[in-house]
């Protein structure tokens, strides 16, 4: 028997259509749906316990997305052919996800939840990224998992002047802007993308067309609810209450808490050892027996310093470390700290550092990309860590984790956009940010430290890019509302936007923004941006006295490149049988070749740290490559001694016949004698067969020509 399928359509302008549909696949799971859009289908599972686990106070949400190999018709490649962890850019859009789901989660739920989005079926006009979060979305709206949603998320992009929903993967290529932006019918919930340094007007009309789609999108979905019939979700009961403790922990607490954070202390640690004090103070003063449940006590003094350090900005605009609302903590930076390195700075904002580095290698040392979207390589990555000890504490290393890619990943999109292009970069570049201290924004350092750093290399940059985290406080009820520039990790957390910012002089180019409050007005949403700039404006004035442009050369120590193009047909001579050639260069020259065919010709990378042996390489292949000319002298090498002649070779890889008739003016019987393997000479080229393309060379041309005698 058929399965009951109900499906639902969404028509975007341009007339493609995305369609949800239930009831066919993973029935055991809570909630399941399948998106499709052209040929790419998506599926999205969530399945959430009934019960909390014993003393959580969080969510204890995981979204996992994953494209299989066979949805685009694909084997993986390495050892094993199947899928394994997921590649950064799965964990990219699993992110994505979890940042617009996550927050609107009812704040007392506390179940394990988990969100599993799959690429079923690819179609190379459609990017399935854009259709993750409306997939997780519809998967919770008929399931009966409690969801303060619908959400959706879709990809905005001007191409041609023109904002666009959801373009294709050929249309995005010559997009100067392209975000991911997600919401509800009544707000924005995160913006993740790059831009081609945009003004922030640009940024928030693309915003507000997102929003409209997005708007859409959510009203499908509850029509989607109410075909299912799950209108009424699950009861449940996840937090415990005690309402005599927290009004007695706020009456005797808050004014304490209070006083602490209107000390305005800049040192983190400091300002934390204050608070723990309140904390062990009043349990200290209930005794080992009391009537009050022990395990609330750290979630309500939580809520109620929160509550304190809140008041203080929005009553009397003051923050935690003493700072004016706008104001950007003191700033240090330095150039060519590490002496081996190809590039190298440290930027240091408060009690924020980062120490980057800049690896300059050759096409080889190119990423390779094997994914079910997407294969090819990379040229310019970066990476992100981030150590325990840089926030004082201790724990294991164990490679990074999802933040530290997203991090670097928002760090890597605001600066690319200012990289040279390709054909005047032969590099591939490798940036590395080791976060020593944090204490707010350490993807902020990173993008710093990182123009620093590649300005220390000698990489021609458009300009230096600079960013900011800012952070919001408001109350619905008041209206009040304070926006912060430069946040701390403390202020992060109380806030109700994190919204991170880089651009250059000239404009935006990445932005990342994660909001934790209903209803954020499009005004607030302008000058929070228009106040970021000013913060960007100001960093880059601080990093420009360190260093205001790029170095004008490469270390000494820097691999030297020289680009060289020869006729397509000549790859062939340039490589050898086998690769003979291009390996024996490499070898008695110590450069580094790399042979590619692009645009109908043959490209030539040398690399080198040593101009001689550059010089030697480079002359190797031109000898090559050269072209042979009739009447041009040449110093070759005798090669082989034949009855009728020598075969000499008068050029690297070309060899021609020396006629016994041409060796000398006289008259020669035999080659007996005459000439050794081996033995140097100076040949003239005297004609090329045009049917076989063979050379003929002469010598005796070269010699004086005797006179004539009478007999």
């Amino acid at each position: 028997m058929l399965p009951n399928v109900i499906s639902k359509t969404i028509t975007l302008e341009d007339g493609r259509e995305i369609i949800i549909e239930t009831g066919a696949l993973a029935k055991q799971a809570d909630g399941a749906v399948v998106v499709r859009m052209g040929k790419a289908m998506l599926l999205a599972t969530v399945v959430s316990k009934k019960e909390a686990g014993e003393g959580v106070d969080f969510l204890p949400m995981s979204v996992d997305y994953q494209e299989k190999f066979a949805a685009s018709g694909k084997i993986p490649g390495g050892f094993l052919k199947r899928e394994g962890r997921l590649s950064d850019y799965e964990i990219l859009i699993s992110r994505i996800v979890d940042r617009a789901i996550r927050p609107i989660f009812p704040d007392d739920y506390h179940a394990d939840t988990q969100i599993a989005i799959t690429l079923m079926s690819a179609d190379a006009d459609v990017l399935p990224d854009c259709l993750a979060g409306l997939a997780a979305s519809a998967a919770l709206a008929v399931s009966d998992i409690p969801f303060n949603g619908p959400i959706s998320e879709v990809r905005v992009a001007k191409i041609d002047g023109q904002l666009v929903i959801n373009p294709t993967p050929t249309q995005l290529e010559k997009a100067s802007l392209e975000f991911i932006v997600a919401g509800s019918e009544e707000y924005i919930l995160m913006v993740e993308g790059e831009a081609d340094e945009i003004s922030e007007d640009e940024m928030v009309e693309a915003m507000q067309l997102a929003h409209e789609e997005i708007k859409r999108h959510c009203q499908v979905q509850k029509e989607l609810t109410k075909a299912v019939g799950k209108e009424v979700k699950r009861e449940y009961n996840h937090e415990k209450s005690d309402p005599a403790l927290y009004e007695k922990m706020h009456a005797e607490l808050y004014q304490k808490c209070y006083d602490v954070v209107s000390k305005q202390i800049a040192n983190k640690s400091e300002r934390s050892d204050l608070i723990k004090a309140i904390k062990e103070g009043f349990i200290e003063s209930l005794g080992e027996e009391h009537e009050f449940e022990s395990s609330l006590i750290g979630p309500y003094f939580s809520k109620i310093h929160k509550e304190a350090a809140r008041n203080l900005t929005l009553d009397e605009k003051k923050r935690l470390d003493g700072r004016k609302l706008d104001e950007v903590r003191p700033i240090w930076s330095v150039v060519d700290y590490l002496p081996s390195a190809h590039g190298s700075a440290v930027f240091t904002r408060g009690e924020t550092q980062s120490v980057t580095t800049c690896t300059l290698g050759t096409k080889m040392d190119e990423q390779m990309i094997d994914g079910a979207m997407i294969s090819g390589y990379n040229k310019f990555f970066l990476h992100y860590n981030f150590p325990g000890f840089s926030t004082g504490e201790v724990k294991p290393n164990r490679g990074p984790g999802r933040r530290e890619v997203g991090h670097g990943n928002l760090a890597m999109r605001a600066l690319k956009k200012v990289l040279p292009k390709d054909e005047e970069n032969p590099y591939t570049i490798r940036i590395v940010s080791d976060i020593l201290e944090s204490n707010g924004s350490s993807s902020m350092a990173t993008v710093c430290a990182g123009s620093l750093a590649l300005m220390d290399a000698g990489i021609q940059i458009k300009a230096p890019v600079t960013g900011i985290a800012m952070g919001m406080i408001s109350d619905a009820k008041t209206g009040k509302y304070s926006i912060l520039s430069d946040i701390l990790g403390d202020e992060d957390h109380l806030g109700d936007m994190d919204f991170k910012v880089t651009g250059t002089e000239k404009g935006i180019t990445a932005c990342q923004m994660d909001l934790k409050v209903e209803g954020l007005d499009y005004n607030v949403l302008k000058e929070a941006l228009y106040q970021a700039k000013e913060g960007r404006l100001h960093i880059l004035r601080e990093i420009t006295k360190t260093l205001s442009a790029p170095k004008p050369d490469l270390k000494p120590h820097t691999p030297r490149s020289f680009i060289m193009t020869i006729p397509k047909e000549l790859i062939g001579a340039v490589i050898g049988p086998g690769g003979k050639v291009i390996q024996e260069i490499q070898k008695d020259t110590g450069a580094t070749i790399v042979i590619e065919e692009k645009d109908n010709a043959g490209k030539i990378n040398i690399f080198s740290n040593d101009q001689d042996s550059m010089n030697a390489a480079i002359s190797r292949i031109k000898g090559i490559v050269a072209q042979p000319e009739i009447g041009e002298t040449y110093t070759g090498k005798v090669k082989n001694i034949m009855p009728f002649g020598a075969f000499v070779e008068f050029m690297p890889g070309k060899d021609g016949l020396l006629h016994i008739s041409e060796i000398k003016w006289e008259r020669l019987e035999n080659m007996e004698g005459v000439l050794e393997p081996g033995e140097e000479i100076q040949v003239k080229l005297i004609d090329v067969d045009k049917k076989t393309g063979k050379f003929k060379l002469s010598r005796k041309v070269l010699l004086p020509k005797p006179e004539k005698t009478d007999n």
